[in-house]
């Protein structure tokens, strides 16, 4: 991104990752001419470390004959760091344990920023393998345990310390951040989004007592994003203490409304955003149906990443013939069951491929966490939200129409719900 904004960004995520503790380094390089840096001076690093008086940013002056080190309390140091940016030094790099984000000024003033993910041997992100500011290392996290939401949503303690019993969530929705970190960096997005005048829409349909809704509201305005994020939820005592939780905890850009998934847009019913653009749709855990309504909505708002973890799936289970080769395989009912998982969610990410998206199945957390483990993830790069994107013309979109009518076919399915929806074939209103 470009413009005054990218130095403001720079600076928020600077702060936010000092704050998250994630922090490895800040380099400050190109000394400007004239400047308070001296003529032999090469580039400042500052280092995040912990001294018995607590933490400090250690600043490595290197000079061309000689370095000068001083420590200064972090956010005294961040402060003359963001000082610096463009009048002392026309370019910097933070790096943190997951991305690393570079700032540089052109020579009329220009700040452009960009950012990459940083990632291991087997293109996954990469873990902290920083010397650790303390002699015990810590497993990289996406979201730091002592974040206040965490605490107000009985995760962990007034220390910041997961409470044992709430272990296996707080990895479900740090595992959820990591996936939604990818989905964003591959989605190909407007760069305007994010910005005050185009805050990042995110539509959390489900939402329950609201564990992802704060988490994506969490790390995206500690990346320095603009949000407006939208928990929509049907029962009402989970709306109203979201609400609560939401204003206690100051998230701008955070509200629950209480509504069912396929709602329509009637004025002061709580259903306004209906009408609105949507980025990114998630929905985990919606029962059978309910996660071809979400993604149906998603569609239909133009979300250009639709993230769901589907549940109990009934559908197409009775349609299922039993062609003779899989009469062995399906005379076992938990078998039987397995297949119309695999089918249903295979119907749904040909249907997202027919439409453009690139859609992928797989684990989402380890079954010793939780039985419902599977995620669809679509993502539709060169994405522009609020427009809606219709079925995809090219090759890829006919091959997908062959195998979904090909599947369908051999296992004698009649009738599936988010086809139906984009048909027009199937009511707005409940399920098949």
């Amino acid at each position: 991104m470009a413009g005054a904004d990218a130095r403001e960004r720079f600076i928020a995520r600077l702060r936010a990752a000092a704050r998250d503790g994630c922090l490895r380094r800040v380099r400050l390089n190109r000394p400007v001419a004239g400047s308070v840096a001296e003529a032999d001076l090469l580039r400042i690093d500052a280092r995040p470390v912990r001294l018995k008086g607590g933490p400090v940013l250690s600043l490595v002056w290197h000079y061309r004959t000689r370095d000068e080190t001083h420590n200064r309390p972090v956010d005294e140091a961040i402060d003359w760091i963001a000082g610096q940016l463009g009048s002392g030094f026309a370019a910097a790099v933070l790096t943190t344990d997951r991305d690393e984000v570079e700032l540089g000024f052109s020579r009329k003033g220009r700040a452009l920023l960009r950012s990459r993910m940083l990632t291991g041997p087997d293109g996954s992100a990469r873990g902290d393998d920083r010397p650790a500011a303390e002699h015990n290392r810590r497993k990289p996290r996406w979201l730091d345990p002592g974040r206040p939401f965490l605490a107000a949503l009985g995760i962990s303690d007034d220390q910041g310390r997961i409470i044992p019993a709430m272990a296996r969530k707080w990895r479900q929705i740090d595992r959820f951040v990591e996936i939604f970190v990818g989905a964003w960096r591959d989605a190909a997005l407007d760069p305007a989004i994010g910005t005050a005048g185009r805050p990042i829409r995110i539509v959390d349909l489900g939402a329950g007592k609201g564990y992802l809704t704060f988490a994506l509201h969490d790390y995206l305005t500690g990346q320095g994003h603009a949000v407006h994020i939208t928990g929509v939820e049907r029962r009402p005592d989970l709306v109203q203490a979201g609400n609560r939780t939401a204003r206690a905890l100051g998230c701008d850009g955070l509200d629950f409304v209480a509504g069912d998934i396929l709602a329509s847009a009637a004025p002061g019913d709580g259903s306004a955003w209906v009408a609105e653009p949507i980025d990114v749709m998630i929905a985990l855990h919606a029962c059978d149906t309910a996660t071809d309504d979400a993604l149906f909505r998603g569609l239909s708002a133009g979300a250009a990443i639709l993230i769901c973890s589907p549940c109990c799936h009934k559908e197409l289970r009775p349609q299922l013939l039993t062609p003779h080769p899989l009469r062995p395989l399906l005379k076992h009912g938990i078998q039987r069951g397995e297949l119309a998982d695999m089918l249903t969610d295979t119907m749904r990410a040909l249907l997202l491929e027919a439409r453009g998206y690139d859609a992928r199945i797989f684990e989402f957390v380890s079954l010793e966490h939780t039985a419902r483990n599977r995620m669809i993830l679509a993502v539709r790069g060169n994405a522009r939200a609020g427009v809606q994107h219709t079925d995809n013309d090219g090759a890829d979109g006919a091959v997908a129409y062959d195998e979904l009518a090909a599947l369908k076919a051999f296992h004698g399915i009649r009738h599936q719900r988010l086809e139906g929806l984009l048909t027009g074939q199937a009511p707005l209103t409940g399920a098949q």
